[in-house]
């Protein structure tokens, strides 16, 4: 995982309320442990025609929301099931942060542990984001800040140990294996003690 210090992206709007993990990426989709290539499946059933081709209603297949690396998405995204696929698919269709006034627990807690960042946003601020697709934000993750094209900024919060490990590009694992020499040393003396 890469530490995530700024993301500077346009936004996507995907306006709809309660997209859960199935819609995310569809549950056939989730045969494989590897995340490389979960991409093409993200939103499968909205970007893709029953032939295979692409939707051109479906609001991420639009021209303007190309390349976009930041997903404003409708309250309640990522409900449902408990998938770390979800966020490994979005990641690897392109979107480095989700933004929305409401995400669920489990989705967020799976996408701060994955590198995407994940942010809650106060209903002004998300109808903000909604009324005006395809700005340019600056996310400063230690700052905790959102940057809007006049300048304008937006206030967010993370749970300090979900920051700490997106500026350090570490997971839980990475965690503590960074720790492993104080674990050994602390093996040690309790065997000592024994």
């Amino acid at each position: 995982m890469n530490p995530i210090t700024h993301i500077r992206a346009r936004t996507a709007v995907l306006a709809h309320e309660n997209i859960d993990t199935d819609r995310i990426i569809p549950a056939r989709f989730l045969t494989t442990t590897e995340r490389a290539g979960l991409g093409r499946f993200a939103f499968n059933d909205w970007r893709y025609a029953a032939d295979g081709r692409e939707n051109p209603a479906f609001e991420l297949n639009q021209p303007a929301a190309r390349g976009c690396e930041i997903l404003v998405a409708g309250r309640n995204f990522g409900c449902g099931s408990s998938r770390e696929h979800a966020p490994w698919a979005l990641l690897d269709y392109g979107i480095r942060a989700v933004l929305s006034s409401e995400i669920a627990d489990i989705f967020r807690n799976n996408a701060l542990k994955n590198g995407l960042l994940a942010v809650v946003l106060s209903e002004s601020e998300h109808r903000y984001l909604l009324a005006h697709p395809g700005i340019e934000l600056a996310i400063d993750v230690a700052a905790q800040t959102i940057e809007l094209p006049d300048g304008g900024r937006f206030g967010f919060q993370l749970d300090p140990f979900a920051r700490h490990c997106l500026l350090a590009g570490v997971d839980q694992l990475g965690f503590l294996l960074a720790h492993n020499d104080a674990i050994e040393q602390f093996e040690r003396r309790r065997g000592e003690a024994a």
